[in-house]
């Protein structure tokens, strides 16, 4: 039986988007064996996944106008390529330095996947099979989100922190044989423009002070940082709207359903990320269990995002994308909302329920309000488009987890993690979870606005 086009299309993002997640996540597991290898100190630690986060969201959006200029195909290829490079040199290193480096040319590999793999889901499968196609692309993310930590777990523990990376390095290398063998057409929308360097200048020390600055908003670098930060992306935003070949087209937002759902996905970015933490420090610290029975209980919510997203991404193309991501945040709205009475003495069943609602709350919301972002630009956007939710992304998850730092400084000070102080995780968990719940709520919202919006979606591709 032949296998069609847009098959390979959907399984090459699939694969993509699991990997790019996997390592991200699952290089937490393996920090204290490579830190332990090296020698590297408690700051060089934290450089590990930190680095790779930043370098990820400085190329993201110029990802988007290279792609759009010399190919997705081409441009999905390099970035896969430069993973592959990366990981196998990760394998390979013998100092601190040369393992920084390769996490740095890791990093830059999966911005160009997040953007590329999206837009070519995007131009290769017909709009009428759009959201289930892009349902399956989250589905990888999830996956790898609730799976990374388990077989990342168990490879650092049996083969050492290397294990990780040589993990993935047969899957890449499938991926690019089939990019090449099974995949003809080419896609570029903006091969006439010109590469805008003061703009992807702009916009790469505007996120890294941004991103940097907001994870450490407590010092007063931080401050500094995160404020410069976004004047200078306040100034990208003006100097691009000038442009006739900009890094990111923002004249993009004057389309209600676009700027709707990309605040939809910052909001519940910013909502969700940290919920994990909270009910880890829960379990962990409140409640007295350790980490395997943590784990085992935290992998509920990813893995009923994992089955509610393709089957949402399916509905997606048949009902208005944006009144699904509006009921599904709704109910992620709800699950936050019950965490924020979480208490010592609340039920085990209240916090498996609201754990479950979030699954499916969420798992309702990201493969349509997905939909909703890529279809409403034109074809010939759809790299920028992609470039827009991977960047709303990791705003908010840097958002997310400078919340967490600020409110349990605020309400610990330098004081440790541990039971004795389970009132004060309580009680700064439960501001958190507050504060989320409010952001869901506004990306409801923004949904709403999205769906009486009279901007139409693009059926084309």
């Amino acid at each position: 039986m032949e296998i069609k086009f847009e098959t390979y299309v959907v399984f090459i993002s699939f694969i993509t988007s699991f990997f790019a997640v996997f390592l991200s996540n699952g290089i937490i597991i393996g920090v204290p064996a490579i830190a332990q290898d090296f020698a590297m100190n408690n700051v060089i630690q934290n450089w590990v996944p930190t680095i790779f986060f930043l370098v990820v969201a400085v190329f993201t959006v110029p990802a988007g106008q290279i792609s759009g200029k010399f190919g997705v195909k081409k441009s999905l290829l390099a970035g896969i390529i430069v993973f592959l490079i990366g990981s196998i040199g990760a394998c390979l290193s013998f100092s601190t330095e040369s393992f920084l480096i390769f996490r740095i040319m890791q990093g830059a590999g999966v911005a160009f996947l997040n953007v590329s793999a999206m837009a070519m889901v995007v131009h290769a499968v017909s709009p009428k099979s759009r959201g289930k196609a892009l349902g399956f692309t989250v589905t990888g993310v999830y996956l790898a989100t609730s799976l990374s930590p388990v077989i990342c777990g168990f490879l650092v523990h049996n083969l050492g922190w290397r294990s990780m990376f040589y993990f993935v390095i047969p899957f890449l290398v499938l991926c690019i044989i089939l990019m090449i063998t099974k995949i003809p057409q080419e896609w570029k929308t903006y091969q006439d423009d010109k590469i805008d360097k003061v703009g992807s200048l702009l916009y790469g020390i505007g996120i890294l002070f941004f991103i940097y600055g907001f994870t450490s908003l407590i010092t007063t670098p931080g401050k500094i940082l995160t404020v410069l930060g976004i004047i200078l992306l306040v100034i990208f935003g003006a100097y691009e709207l000038r442009q006739k070949s900009p890094v990111f087209n923002m004249n993009l937002f004057k389309n209600k359903k676009f700027t709707s759902s990309n605040v939809a996905a910052l909001c519940s970015y910013l909502a969700i990320m940290v919920v994990t933490t909270i009910l880890n420090y829960h379990f962990q610290y409140v409640r007295g269990w350790n980490a395997q029975m943590s784990g085992a209980i935290l992998i509920i919510t990813p893995i009923i995002m994992a089955i509610m997203a393709p089957n949402s991404g399916r509905l997606s193309d048949k009902i208005h994308p944006q009144k699904l991501a509006a009921i599904g945040i709704g109910i992620a709205a709800i699950a936050l909302l019950i965490l924020t009475f979480l208490t010592g003495d609340t039920p085990l069943y209240v916090v498996i329920l609201a754990m479950i609602l979030q699954g499916i709350g969420m798992g309702l919301f990201s493969s349509p309000n997905m939909n909703a972002i890529m279809s409403s630009v034109p074809p010939k956007d759809a790299p920028t488009a992609s470039a827009s939710q991977a960047t709303m992304r990791t705003i908010g998850q840097t958002m997310s987890l400078g919340l967490l730092t600020l409110v349990f400084a605020w309400i610990m000070g330098n004081l440790e993690l541990a039971p004795q102080y389970a009132g004060m995780i309580v009680q700064a968990s439960q501001i958190i979870c507050g504060i989320c719940t409010l952001a869901c709520v506004l990306a409801v919202f923004a949904s709403l606005v999205g769906v009486k919006s009279k901007d139409k979606f693009n059926t084309g591709r």
